[in-house]
């Protein structure tokens, strides 16, 4: 039977909960117990697909093709599990299957109420988990924070799962703030009290409370946590700002937490084992030269639209013993003409995107690449837009487009899947999840998974038009990875180009820290011979 954990989060969101959730994992994998996770999030929607990057953040797709929250990314990097559609869930999913069941009479004509109706449901997908996986602990997440009217159910729901679980197989970790005040240079646990209670006086009481702040936690604010909100001190978890994420797992571990969570779960655990897990984090935080690439892209004032490509920059830059230094660049900067940002960077990635906006910058960035041979990655809209700029190259037109953002266009090199035609509804209906790509032998795609076959997960409606596959490999495109039936091309690179690869699929979702992608991979060994003056000064890095 397995083991719950629930995470809640107090004060303010973007507190950290989804990496102390994915380094509570690592810890458990360190000592060889098996671990699953799920996130629950209050929203209504019934999934991030169709959520607007700037008020969501990165959608993570998972192998079996779901649209999930960007913490499932941290979940699978950390973790180094694949999880499923069950691993995120939303309020949205939650009523709309109590409503289905109240419709089809299933209810027998009863009341519908939260409690139980809807609370049932949710611990229904909690334990579905846990079948699902067969792991020993099964880690979940609770969205947002204590005191959201939204969350009200869910935490309910996991209040009632340490009696109907038993109380030696929950436990609960609340990662709350702890706010610094500079005029008295202290940090203050009144915000943690005040949302502890709120726990309790719904029916949870916390085991374990992370403490996030930006600086070192005294002894006696850990004793004043400890007596105010009934805690053991060993369960008082400092969790100071770090130099990189991965170091989460390794300070959590050293702080005892561990040895805590096996002792009160009563779990058979090996000794713990960080060894390669330090020795990562250890290059991570050592000096390194520096390989600045510019992302070129349509959100970039809001980061977390490209978290996983960000983390999938700097495992591979850490592959090659490097730091990779992201400009961020602006594609709707990029239409006015202006190439100075692309001048100063060893690489260009453009990322996925949906819409017009910003396109016409993308596809000056791909011709600069390809006109002044620097290294170019194209990630689904990326690859889109390598193909729409090599079109007006080859026919010597401007009108070259995809049916996407030109519905006339005489030249669609890019266009609607056959399948996606008749599709009227946009949530969870594009093509989704892990697919095969056969690698055609000799091409720098092949090169570099070092195989015939690549598995690789997709989040896209438009396609490669095979209409132009002929007379754009004349011109020197090379369809280098193919849908096992030769009907979708799926990686597309340059022949007479040092290294312009792109592909239809997100490889950046695949891409540990201690496992880089190894597309990524090749992409920075390409930029690291890239010479660049004073790119270093003159563009903003991080």
């Amino acid at each position: 039977m397995s083991k719950y954990i629930f995470v809640t989060g107090g004060v303010i969101s973007s507190v950290g909960k989804g990496i102390s959730v994915a380094s509570v994992g690592r810890i458990l994998k360190s000592r060889s117990i098996s671990v699953s996770v799920q996130k629950l999030d209050p929203y209504l929607n019934v999934d991030p697909g169709t959520m607007s990057p700037y008020q969501h953040g990165e959608v993570f797709v998972t192998q079996d093709g779901a649209e999930t929250d960007l913490d499932l990314g941290h979940y699978e990097r950390f973790i180094g599990v694949e999880l499923t559609n069950a691993s995120n869930v939303t309020s949205g999913q939650v009523y709309s299957s109590v409503i289905a069941q109240e419709r089809q009479g299933e209810f027998l004509g009863g009341t519908i109420q939260v409690v139980p109706h809807v609370t049932n449901e949710i611990k229904r997908r909690i334990r579905k988990v846990a079948e699902i996986s067969q792991a020993e602990v099964v880690i979940v997440e609770v969205g947002g924070t204590v005191g959201d009217i939204e969350g009200q159910p869910f935490l309910e729901a996991i209040r009632q799962m340490r009696k109907d679980e038993g109380r030696d197989n929950v436990l609960y970790i609340h990662v709350s703030l702890l706010p610094h005040i500079a005029v008295t240079n202290e940090l203050k646990t009144k915000p943690t009290q005040h949302s502890v209670n709120e726990l309790r006086r719904i029916g949870i009481q916390p085991d374990v409370i992370l403490c996030r702040s930006d600086r070192e936690m005294s002894e006696g604010i850990k004793d004043k946590i400890s007596l105010f909100c009934d805690v053991d001190k060993e369960a008082v978890i400092p969790l100071v700002t770090s130099e990189t994420i991965y170091e989460v797992p390794l300070l959590l571990e050293d702080a005892g937490l561990g040895d805590f969570i096996v002792k009160r779960l009563g779990l058979e655990a090996k000794e713990s084992n960080l060894d390669n897990w330090r020795d990562m984090v250890s290059r991570l935080k050592a000096p390194k030269e520096p390989v600045i690439i510019g992302l070129v892209g349509k959100y970039v004032e809001l980061q977390d639209a490209y978290y996983s490509v960000r983390e999938a920059l700097c495992h591979a830059a850490l592959a090659h013993n490097l730091e990779a230094k992201i400009a961020w660049l602006d594609s709707e900067e990029l239409e006015h003409g202006n190439n100075d940002k692309l001048m100063q960077v060893q690489g260009i990635i453009v990322p996925g995107g949906f819409g017009y906006r910003g396109i016409e910058g993308m596809i000056k960035a791909a011709k600069f690449a390809r006109e002044k041979e620097i290294p170019y990655f194209g990630l689904c809209l990326g690859m889109q837009t390598m193909v729409i700029e090599f079109g007006r190259h080859v026919f010597h037109n401007e009108k070259v487009n995809s049916t996407e953002f030109d519905t006339d266009t005489a030249y669609p090199v890019i266009d609607l899947l056959p399948e996606q035609r008749s599709i009227s509804q946009k949530g969870g209906t594009m093509r989704l999840g892990t697919y095969p790509c056969q690698l055609v032998p000799g091409t720098k795609a092949a090169q570099a998974y070092s195989g015939e076959v690549a598995y690789e997960r997709h989040r896209h409606r438009f396609e490669f038009n095979n209409d132009f596959r002929q007379p754009l490999s004349e011109a020197g495109l090379i369809p280098s990875g193919l849908s096992p039936n030769g009907n979708l091309v799926e990686i597309a690179e340059f022949r007479d180009h040092p290294w312009m690869l792109a592909c239809q699929f997100h490889p950046e979702f695949k891409s540990r820290p201690d496992f880089p992608h190894p597309l990524f991979v090749d992409f920075i060994g390409a930029a690291q011979n890239m010479l660049v003056e004073g790119a270093q000064t003159s563009l903003p890095l991080n």
